[in-house]
């Protein structure tokens, strides 16, 4: 996900990738020649109003039921929602008025795209579900169709942004496939706009294995051909190594930051306290707000103050 901070406080548009071709969003593109809708689904559970039953509706997921298991119920009202307004984008305004929703989602694309990526082998992997299970270094990756137009609310949003917000997400299933729009890649570089890398707590297996944060930045650099990130924003906050070596029998490992290494790039890095606790390891929301704006312009902790 690619999310961008824009205007007053609170006035959050969430720009989102579509290339999804797994799970329920998989067979529901697959079956109905709809966009994938589990991403824009996540994103409208994480910005509602209502974050109990209604929340809880749109998460569920059948177990049972023949056609039905391994449908998420947020997933299939997309999905009707778009047969009945014919479009995708009014579908996703309906389902926020329903879950009254505090901000904007905006897919990144209207059109059907697909992730096509080679590793370091030189083998080909098809699909965002490939991509990200890989298991070896991306060394280029790609959308098809190449010159996808990028949805002209999300490019709106962008370009009128305090502040924009590169995840956290995953790598290249996430994050890249937005930046790999020709119109949002240009609308992200020609923003005046601080551009901030909340960087993950963890790698994920299969798809950023023993990435350290200068890895991330140089992958970002290779796709899109700039230095986009103004500021990398990292968790200072130690973590349990109980809770370390239950990750590391799934192989994630910390995603590692070498200072030293970092302080010879161009990318300013910031260290808060952005754990939540528990026994999973994962941003606390309002911790991770609270540092996001603190890095808009005109606030405390503006970036190069």
């Amino acid at each position: 996900m690619k999310a961008q901070v824009g205007g007053a406080i609170g006035d959050l548009k969430a720009v989102v990738t579509v290339s999804d071709d797994g799970g329920s969003s998989g067979r529901l593109r697959r079956d109905f020649g709809v966009l994938p809708p589990g991403d824009i689904r996540s994103c409208l559970v994480a910005l509602a109003d209502d974050e109990d039953l209604v929340s809880k509706l749109f998460q569920y997921r059948f177990v049972t039921g023949d056609g039905l298991s391994g449908h998420s119920f947020g997933n299939l009202l997309l999905t009707a929602l778009t047969g009945i307004t014919g479009d995708f984008y009014q579908a996703i305004l309906t389902a926020e008025k329903i879950l009254a929703v505090r901000g904007k989602i905006l897919p990144a694309t209207l059109s059907d795209v697909r992730l096509r990526a080679q590793g370091v082998s030189g083998r080909v992997y098809e699909g965002e579900s490939a991509v990200g299970e890989a298991g070896e270094p991306i060394q280029r990756m790609k959308l098809e169709p190449l010159k996808v137009p990028a949805f002209s609310d999300a490019v709106k949003a962008i370009r009128a942004a305090d502040l924009i917000v590169l995840g956290p997400g995953s790598l290249y299933t996430s994050i890249l496939p937005n930046l790999l729009i020709p119109g949002i890649l240009e609308a992200v570089q020609s923003s005046r706009a601080p551009v901030v890398l909340p960087l993950n707590l963890m790698t994920q297996p299969g798809e950023t294995d023993d990435m350290d944060a200068v890895a991330h930045l140089e992958a970002l650099h290779r796709h899109t051909g700039t230095d986009l990130v103004d500021v990398v924003l990292v968790s200072s906050t130690t973590l349990s190594p109980e809770i370390l070596r239950h990750y590391a029998e799934v192989g994630s490992t910390p995603v590692a930051v070498d200072r030293q290494a970092m302080s010879r790039r161009q990318e300013k890095l910031i260290e808060r306290d952005l754990l939540a606790s528990g026994e999973l390891l994962r941003h606390d929301p309002e911790k991770l707000s609270r540092a996001i704006l603190g890095l808009l312009p005109g606030a405390a902790e503006a970036v190069g103050s």
